[in-house]
C-alpha cells in the first residue's frame, strides 16, 4: 500500500475531477476518485486525509444533495477526515447548514473557483488533520506543499481568455495566473472585440462557443447546428489572428470535421477539448506556442484557395483569368474574393494586392 496521504474527490463532472484530482496529486496526495453516491459510500470508510465533495451529484437535477449524504457517510466512518464542500448550486442556507450540521469544514462555489485559494485551504485543512499511519508520517510528501509549479512565461506575458462559462473562466484564469501570466478575461463577442481594441495581447484562448447551445447542437451531430461559422468565438478567430496574435482553442467539441476546419480556416496553434483537459498539458501547449514564437499572418485567415485567389488577384489577373488558372467558375471566384475582402478588412483589389506586398 501507497505511504501517500490519501484524499477522497466526490464530483460527477469529468472536468472538474480531472482538475481537482491533478491540484490534489501535485500536492502529494494520492486520490480516491467516485462519481456517484453509490461509489463515493464504497470509499466512505476511508482512510482518508481530505474529502472533496460536490453537493450535487446528478447534472439534472439541482436539487440533488447527494454531496451531504456523502459527508455524513465519510464523518460516521472516517471521522479523522477533514472535508471540504465544493458546488455549483449553494445558498447561503444550504451553506451554514452543512457548515454547522455535517461537519463540513468550508463549502467554495465553482463559479468563483480559485485555484490558489483552494490550495491554502486544502493545506490548512491538512495541517489540522491527524497523519493516517507510520509509513505516511514519515514520509517526505506527507508534508504537502503548496509551491507554485515553475512560471512558463514572463509576468509581464499577456493572454486574453474569451470564455462565457463562469467555472472554465476561473479555472483558466487561475492556472495561468499561478504560471505568471496576466490575464484579460471576456466574456462575450463584443466584449472580446473591446478588449483587442484596447491592449495587446501575447496569447489568445478561445472558446469557439460563446453562448452555449449552439456548440452543444454541433456536439450531438443535429444538423440545425452544424454550421461552425455560426459559433460567435468561431467567427472571432479573424479578429484575432489578424492582430498578430496566436490562438488555442478551448471547446466543447470533439467531431474530427470542426476540428479539422478551425485548424484549416483559421491556422490555429491548438485545438483542445474540454473534456479531455489536462492541466500540464495546457501548459505544455502554452510553453510551445510562446517558445516557438507561432505569431500568426495576417493571411493566416484564409483558406488555402482563398489565398490562390489573392495571389492572382496580386498578379493583375481578372476573375474570368483567376478562373480559368483555378478551373473554378467566375462565380466560385467572385465568392472566394468576397471572402478575402471581409477576412482581411478590404474593398478594393488594389488593397489586396498591396496585403501580398505588406506580408511578403
Amino acid at each position: 500500500m501507497s505511504g501517500l496521504a490519501r484524499a477522497l474527490l466526490v464530483d460527477d463532472d469529468h472536468n472538474w475531477q480531472q482538475i481537482l484530482r491533478e491540484i490534489l496529486e501535485d500536492m502529494g496526495l494520492e486520490v480516491d476518485v467516485a462519481s456517484s453516491l453509490a461509489q463515493a459510500q464504497k470509499y466512505a470508510a476511508g482512510p482518508h486525509r481530505i474529502a472533496i465533495l460536490d453537493l450535487c451529484l446528478e447534472e439534472s437535477d439541482h436539487h440533488n444533495q447527494d454531496g451531504i449524504r456523502v459527508a455524513d457517510a465519510v464523518r460516521a466512518r472516517d471521522p479523522d477526515c477533514v472535508l471540504l464542500m465544493l458546488t455549483g448550486h449553494a445558498t447561503v442556507e444550504l451553506a451554514v447548514s452543512v457548515l454547522t450540521e455535517h461537519g463540513v469544514s468550508n463549502c467554495l462555489r465553482k463559479e468563483v473557483f480559485h485555484r490558489s485559494e483552494f490550495k491554502k485551504l486544502v493545506q490548512r485543512a491538512l495541517e489540522k488533520a491527524p497523519a493516517q499511519s507510520a509509513a505516511s508520517s514519515s514520509n517526505p510528501t506527507a508534508a504537502i506543499s503548496v509551491d507554485p509549479p515553475a512560471r512558463v512565461g514572463k509576468p509581464v506575458t499577456e493572454v486574453l481568455i474569451v470564455e462565457d462559462d463562469t467555472g472554465w473562466r476561473s479555472i483558466l484564469q487561475e492556472i495561468l495566473l499561478d504560471a505568471g501570466f496576466r490575464t484579460r478575461v471576456s466574456t462575450s463577442f463584443g466584449d472580446a472585440l473591446g478588449a483587442l481594441r484596447r491592449g495587446k495581447y501575447t496569447l489568445a484562448i478561445v472558446d469557439l462557443s460563446l453562448a452555449g447551445p449552439a456548440e452543444e447542437r454541433i456536439a450531438r451531430g443535429d444538423p440545425a447546428g452544424t454550421d461552425l461559422g455560426d459559433l460567435e468565438g468561431y467567427r472571432l478567430l479573424s479578429t484575432i489572428q489578424s492582430a498578430g496574435i496566436p490562438v488555442i482553442v478551448l471547446s466543447g467539441l470533439s467531431d474530427p470535421e470542426s476540428i479539422e476546419k478551425a485548424y484549416r480556416e483559421r491556422r490555429i496553434f491548438s485545438f483542445l477539448e474540454k473534456q479531455n483537459f489536462d492541466r500540464r498539458s495546457f501548459l505544455q501547449t502554452v510553453r510551445e506556442v510562446l517558445s516557438t514564437g507561432a505569431v500568426p499572418s495576417e493571411l493566416d485567415v484564409l483558406t488555402d484557395r482563398e489565398r490562390e485567389v489573392l495571389d492572382l488577384v496580386a498578379q493583375g489577373k481578372t476573375n474570368k483569368e483567376i478562373a480559368e488558372a483555378l478551373v473554378i467558375t467566375t462565380n466560385t471566384v467572385k465568392r472566394h474574393l468576397k471572402a478575402v475582402f471581409s477576412k482581411l478588412d478590404i474593398h478594393t483589389r488594389s488593397a489586396a494586392a498591396a496585403k501580398i506586398v505588406n506580408v511578403g
